[in-house]
């Protein structure tokens, strides 16, 4: 059985700001109209597989189901406990697969990559699987198409499409000069982080190269629980996996790995440079998203969420507009938007976490506006949906109904409100709010207290199972 892995874990911090630590690049619409797990789950329709295994992060969880439900598709979702790269995050899919089949065969694929032409990736699961039922551990290698320094090299005696051929060696990201010559010589291939291989040869290998890490996962698989529509891994044993990616603890090392040319319009979309270069581009090479109006611009990636974003006169630079943050930057200096991520985090800004919209398993919450004592917030509760039973210390709620109805608990009264009815949640009194229409509730809160961060919280009931 050939059972799709997706390795949904990743931070995408080189598309900040629209790519956050709390909603990464894999959970938004970033090429097409779907996100990029809903879209990598697509691909794999024309063919009969076993269900997919999505592998996260914990704090994604609610994300990724809600994702595939939209998008009518199902899947088992392990939660990773800690981030520990993708060498851990595939041994514990292989351990769940060989639970399902144990002849199961792995198609390993990143969540957040672009591929324009999927039906080249499935005409190359062919031999990638012919070669994984014989024991080998085979890769997708992309044809370069540029002298690309962001991307590490698969270097093969003959790159023959239609064929899985042994790998010779993998190759860091080159300089500028060594990618040259890498295009020019036809021997190396992209790396592109895509594997197909027998789950059992994979542990197997593992357990060669990192007998620890496997030992490690394997007790985190048997520590195992079930939670809701998501599989817990035992934290305490997982946590002491060493992060590795597979490339470093396997694929370098074996003696059993091969690659298959594949020729499909593939982008890891790892920055905003690759975003430009894959996107719809006008005359003067600009890739314009959303309110955007540019005069005398050329080779630009101008990005606007919120509000008009006007430009004159530049040329090769990104500039991205979300509600609470602008980023500009030259087009050469995309990799190193990461940087701007990891400095917000040490400052400890929240911007380099959460967007100003804020998703929640019942819904979202829109920071409107934030003072001294008091903040406002737009709330939307999907129907059906229901906050936890709560309190907070220090602050007191004003709620006022804009669309829907509400089903309010207050101390120990319950009832509705419809739209233009509000009420007060005074400091200290335990409150939820519902949804129990069949169109989404939205209602403005006004805080008002001492102290309003989101950890002023005391929950007696939460059907989500949070802390």
């Amino acid at each position: 059985m050939l059972i799709p892995v997706i390795l949904a874990g990743g931070a995408g911090t080189r598309l900040w700001p629209v790519s956050r630590a709390s909603y990464p690049k894999q959970f938004l619409p970033v090429v097409g109209e779907q996100s990029m797990l809903v879209e990598t789950l697509a691909r794999l329709m024309p063919i009969s597989t076993g269900g997919p295994i999505v592998v996260c992060q914990e704090a994604h969880r609610f994300l990724v189901a809600e994702q595939l439900r939209a998008a009518g598709q199902r899947a088992d979702i392990v939660l990773e406990p800690a981030m520990r790269n993708t060498a851990p995050a595939i041994a514990v899919a292989a351990l769940a697969a060989l639970a399902k089949d144990e002849e199961a065969t792995l198609l390993v694929l990143p969540a957040d990559h672009a591929i324009a032409h999927p039906e080249a990736l499935l005409a190359a699961l062919e031999p990638a699987e012919a070669a994984a039922r014989a024991g080998r551990l085979v890769t997708f290698g992309v044809k370069p198409t540029r002298a690309e320094t962001g991307y590490g090299y698969i270097e093969v005696d003959s790159a023959v499409t239609g064929a899985a051929v042994p790998v010779v060696r993998f190759v860091e990201k080159p300089e500028a000069e060594v990618a040259e010559h890498y295009l020019e010589g036809g021997r190396h291939l992209w790396n592109s982080g895509m594997f197909l291989m027998r789950a059992d040869r994979y542990l197997a290998a593992l357990s060669q190269a990192r007998p620890a890490m496997l030992s490690a996962v394997a007790a985190a698989w048997e520590g195992r629980s079930a939670d809701l529509d998501f599989l817990r891994l035992d934290a305490e044993a997982f946590e002491r996996c060493e992060s590795e990616s597979i490339d470093y603890a396997v694929m370098e090392s074996t003696p059993d790995a091969s690659v298959v040319s594949l020729d499909a319009g593939w982008s890891d979309v790892g920055s905003w440079e690759s975003l430009w270069e894959i996107a719809t581009q006008d005359a003067a090479g600009n890739a314009v998203d959303g309110d955007v109006v540019i005069e005398d611009v050329r080779g630009s990636l101008v990005h606007a969420e919120s509000r008009l974003v006007a430009a004159v006169g530049v040329r090769d630079l990104l500039i991205v507009e979300t509600p609470d943050a602008v980023m500009v930057a030259p087009r050469q200096s995309a990799q190193a938007v990461k940087t701007l991520a990891e400095r917000l985090k040490r400052e400890g800004r929240p911007e380099w976490d959460q967007h100003r919209r804020v998703h929640r398993p019942w819904g979202s919450y829109d920071g409107i506006h934030a003072a001294e004592r008091y903040q406002v917030k737009q709330i939307c509760v999907a129907p059906g949906a229901r906050l936890s039973l709560q309190r907070h210390f220090h602050r007191a709620e004003h709620w006022v109904v804009v669309r829907g109805t509400a089903q309010v608990t207050r101390g120990d009264d319950t009832f509705l409100l419809e739209e233009n009815q509000s009420t007060y949640i005074p400091l200290g009194v335990v409150h939820r709010l519902e949804n129990p229409g069949k169109i989404q509730l939205e209602l403005i809160e006004i805080q008002s207290g001492s102290y309003l961060g989101e950890d002023d919280i005391e929950r007696y009931d939460d059907i989500y199972h949070r802390d």
